[in-house]
């Protein structure tokens, strides 16, 4: 309980008191205006302003204000927690200080003009729940230590020049419920540690370069609500395990060298909603779907 206590103040101390007061509420605004973030993240973000030409930004930051007033931030308990700057006009690349941010939860810098390889620094960001890097230039291969980043639970790099093969090590992200890897230059195949991502909803990998067969353990994504694979070099037959997905309300599969016929497919799917054809794959009897064994 706040008690509050009155006293008379004698005349001739009135001045005083007043001096008093005003010098306190000053040592109070002063405490909560310089009340920021850390002179490493400060450093970090700066880096992060002078690589991508923070000059030029849409909505830009006075360097010389607060971190807390600069654009697109959100600062708690003295940390940057999250940096949103989609359609912001950053052209350059990620600096490796990026990892300094190391308490950031949400990373998104999608569409804008970023290049080159991403980071290797970024696998140490281990509080990240979003990264979302989609609709920019990037190029190099996904970082090998991907999986280092648990907590994930969107990655989107859709819309890059990423290239190389998809690192087995995304199977450790076992929050993930959203990988979006599409239209990249990516290629091998997909990797069958793709299975431990119990809670991933949406898989997207069309308009690349992965080949092989689809690994029956994809089955056991029971929450998957979108797969998307068109536009790729897989072949095979259709694993017939892929009807054990009742959750998908979007099946993509087209532009492949499947074999079987996708109306089986679709007949034993109750929420389907979207689902491509391929002609080839309309003809001949309703067969039962072979099961692709892993490689």
């Amino acid at each position: 309980m706040l008690y509050l206590y009155c006293y008379c103040v004698p005349p001739q101390k009135s001045t005083t008191m007043k001096t008093l007061k005003i010098t306190l509420l000053f040592c109070l605004v002063s405490v909560f205006s310089f009340a920021q973030v850390s002179q490493n993240q400060k450093a970090a973000l700066v880096d992060l302003y002078n690589a991508t030409n923070g000059d030029s930004w849409i909505n830009s930051w006075d360097l010389e204000q607060p971190v807390s007033s600069w654009y697109g931030l959100t600062i708690e308990n003295d940390s940057v927690v999250a940096i949103k700057m989609t359609f912001n006009g950053l052209v350059g690349t990620l600096p490796e200080s990026i990892s300094d941010l190391n308490n950031l939860v949400v990373l998104d810098l999608a569409f804008n003009r970023l290049e080159g390889e991403l980071p290797n620094t970024l696998v140490d960001m281990v509080s990240l729940e979003e990264l979302k890097l989609f609709s920019n230039s990037f190029s190099g291969g996904i970082p090998t230590d991907i999986g280092n980043l648990v907590n994930l639970k969107t990655l989107e790099l859709y819309n890059n020049d990423l290239f190389g093969a998809i690192p087995s090590s995304i199977g450790n992200l076992k929050k993930l419920e959203s990988l979006m890897l599409s239209s990249n230059l990516l290629m091998g195949t997909l990797p069958a540690s793709i299975s431990n991502l119990k809670s991933l909803k949406v898989l997207s990998v069309f308009d690349n370069n992965l080949f092989g067969t689809i690994p029956s353990s994809i089955a056991q994504l029971t929450e998957l609500e979108e797969l998307v694979l068109s536009n790729n070099a897989f072949y095979g037959n259709l694993p017939g395990v892929l009807a054990e997905l009742k959750g998908l309300k979007t099946l993509l599969l087209s532009n492949n060298q499947f074999k079987g016929n996708y109306a089986v497919l679709k007949e034993a799917l109750p929420n389907i909603v979207d689902f491509d054809l391929d002609e080839v794959n309309l003809k001949g009897s309703l067969a039962t779907l072979d099961v692709e064994d892993e490689d």
